[in-house]
Formats: C-alpha cells, sequence, structure tokens
C-alpha cells in the first residue's frame, strides 16, 4: 500500500511538471504543484514514512506567527543551506499569509498527517496554524492579504484569487468537524464559527451599491473604510467579475440565509445578468515579435463571459497595464500583462447556474 501510495505522489507531480524524471520529484518544482498535489493525496499516503518527512518540511516552513509563507514547494528534499534558511526564515513574520492557498493547504496537510499518525507535534502545527487565521482577522471580520505586515496594499481586506473565501470555507469544515477537523476540540470550533459569522458581516458590508443597487464587490476594500481600494498598478478600484463569484457561491451555501444575505446574493445575481459579455472571445496568434498573443474577435455561440474589471461609476469594463492606466480595450495594454494575467473569466455562468438551484432551495425554507 506505501508503494502504491508513493507511485500516486509521483504521478500527481508529473502531471504538474512535465519532463521531469520519477526521481526528480523531491527537488525544487514550481509552488503550484505543491497546492495543486496536497489536497489529492489518499488517506493510505498520510501512514507512510514520506508523508511524515513532507509534514517535518511543512512544520519547518511554519513561521512563528503560526502561519505560513507563500510559494514553498514543500516535497523537496532539503540540502543543508536550505534547511538552515527556512530555519532562519522561521522569524520573518512579514511573509506569513493567505496568499496562493497559503497557510490553508498546509493547516489541511497537517491535519490529515495527524489523523494517520497521531503525533502531537502534527496537532501542535494545525493548531497554530487555526490561531493564526484567527488572530490575521480584523474586528470588522476581514482578512488581510499578510498579517502581521505593517503597511502596503497586503494590510487590505483580500477576496483577490479566493483568499478570504477560501479561510472561510476551512473555518466553516472545522467548526462542522467535517474530516479532517474531527480532532479538534470544541473551543477552537466555537472560535471558528464566531470567525466565519464575522466574515459574512464583512461581506455584506462591503458589497457596492452603484446607483443605490447592490451589485458586486472589489477585489481588495480598505482595512477601515470598507471602500474599494487598489492593490497593484494594474489592480484599479473597481468591481471585480472575477473575484465575486466565489463570494456568491460563499453566500448561497448559507443553510438558513438572514433577509440581508437574500438581498446580498439578488443584488449580486443582478449584477452579473447586466454584466455579461456575449459575442467575443479569444483568438491566439503568433505576434511580429514571435510571441504567442491573443485578440477579442466576434463569435456566435460562445461562452459568456465576464470581464475581470469594471468601473465602479459607469460599470464599464476596462484593463490596465503596469502605468496604471485605464484602456477601454484588451489589445491597448502591452503583451506582458495581456498574456501575464486573466481580464476574462467565465466563471459567473457558474453563480447563475447555481442561482437557479438556490432559489427552488430558499423557496422550501
Amino acid at each position: 500500500m506505501r508503494k502504491l501510495s508513493l507511485f500516486l505522489l509521483l504521478l500527481f507531480i508529473l502531471a504538474n511538471a512535465s519532463a521531469q524524471k520519477a526521481t526528480d520529484y523531491r527537488k525544487q518544482q514550481n509552488y503550484k504543484d505543491w497546492v495543486h498535489i496536497a489536497p489529492k493525496f489518499d488517506d493510505d499516503f498520510f501512514k507512510t514514512e514520506e508523508a511524515q518527512r513532507i509534514g517535518d518540511n511543512v512544520l519547518l516552513y511554519q513561521q512563528t506567527t503560526g502561519g505560513w509563507p507563500k510559494n514553498i514547494y514543500m516535497p523537496a528534499e532539503l540540502t543543508e543551506q536550505e534547511y538552515n534558511a527556512a530555519l532562519k526564515a522561521k522569524e520573518n513574520t512579514n511573509q506569513s499569509t493567505i496568499d496562493n492557498n497559503a497557510t490553508t493547504t498546509e493547516i489541511e496537510y497537517l491535519s490529515r498527517l495527524y489523523l494517520a499518525t497521531q503525533k502531537e507535534k502534527y496537532k501542535e502545527g494545525v493548531l497554530n496554524g487555526i490561531q493564526y487565521l484567527l488572530k490575521s482577522q480584523y474586528e470588522n471580520g476581514g482578512w488581510p492579504q499578510f498579517y502581521p505586515r505593517p503597511k502596503g496594499y497586503y494590510v487590505q481586506i483580500t477576496y483577490n484569487d479566493n483568499a478570504m473565501v477560501r479561510v472561510m470555507n476551512q473555518l466553516r469544515s472545522i467548526y462542522e468537524k467535517k474530516a479532517p477537523y474531527t480532532f479538534l476540540p470544541d473551543n477552537i470550533c466555537e472560535q471558528a464559527r464566531n470567525a466565519f459569522n464575522k466574515g459574512i458581516e464583512c461581506i455584506l458590508k462591503t458589497q457596492v451599491r452603484q446607483n443605490g443597487e447592490l451589485t458586486v464587490w472589489c477585489a481588495q476594500h480598505d482595512r477601515v473604510t470598507l471602500e474599494p481600494c487598489k492593490a497593484r498598478a494594474y489592480e484599479l478600484p473597481s468591481l471585480s467579475g472575477q473575484e465575486s463569484d466565489n463570494i456568491v457561491l460563499l453566500l448561497m451555501s448559507l443553510p438558513h440565509p438572514s433577509a440581508d444575505v437574500v438581498k446580498s446574493i439578488e443584488g449580486a445575481i443582478k449584477w452579473f445578468q447586466k454584466s455579461a459579455i456575449k459575442g467575443i472571445q479569444k483568438e491566439y496568434f503568433t505576434n511580429s515579435d514571435g510571441k504567442k498573443d491573443y485578440r477579442m474577435v466576434p463569435c456566435e455561440d460562445c461562452p459568456t463571459l465576464w470581464a475581470r474589471f469594471y468601473e465602479l461609476e459607469t460599470n464599464r469594463p476596462f484593463f490596465c497595464d503596469r502605468d496604471g492606466i485605464k484602456k477601454y480595450d484588451i489589445s491597448e495594454i502591452g503583451h506582458e500583462r495581456r498574456n501575464g494575467y486573466s481580464w476574462y473569466n467565465k466563471d459567473g455562468s457558474k453563480v447563475l447556474k447555481r442561482y437557479e438551484k438556490w432559489k427552488k432551495e430558499y423557496s422550501l425554507l
């Protein structure tokens, strides 16, 4: 069984790191391989010595805050220099984050490892990680991207890349004592429940109104005023057709939605319906520099799209380069940002489809 589990580990890594030899999986890989494969390990894998070797790496990278830095490939077999650097970095608390699936991935991995081994060091790592999530929540219910960083856009309430929603979904699994969180004490579960409820309150308070009507959310909101705010130079205050989808899906998953939650959902759905972009799709080509590029072209019977950013005042889709200047056509920004960022998505379709089912469920409550 152990051999099978190790074989599955190799398959996961090879699927995400093509052209690598099987013996290479212990070498440093792209961090995305870790956050993609960690949730896919089967239960038998966590009974192996290999799972514990990786788990010890996870504990090594856990910072004194209880959180983890992002972009770490945990399965790597470390050199002495890498080990010492990781040990030293435990004190660099400005790197603790929920960005790029960090901290939540490690909490889940260590929880599964504790269930399989009953080793207290893994349980302690889980408890410290959960306390990090609880400590980093603002009183208004929001979570920053990094904590305890003192300044920068990292301190704002962060919906970007599903960061806050992912934390809330994990906290809900904790207070509901879903596997692998069945071993956690009741007081931790109660704290997780309270934090989740505060997160819902923050979501309701940060929903943007446009001409008096509830719409959706910005990718970041000011931690004090709760207003939409800027992050990186090309991430201006806006209505987000990318981040708002998972927020609405979270709200629709609540078993007994309050009247305010229902209003929030209905307002967001109207916005998704109004803001849908139809009749265009990507067309890839090789540009004059020999680089892969794309343009938006007319199409028939193609999937509905939503832009990542819409103007707060006009609801007009816009795009932005690293100079921070709004453009209203994707072709007007440079090749690097056009191809290095997600400007269109189809995820609003999932929201609208789930809404049809939610309406029927809600009418039965």
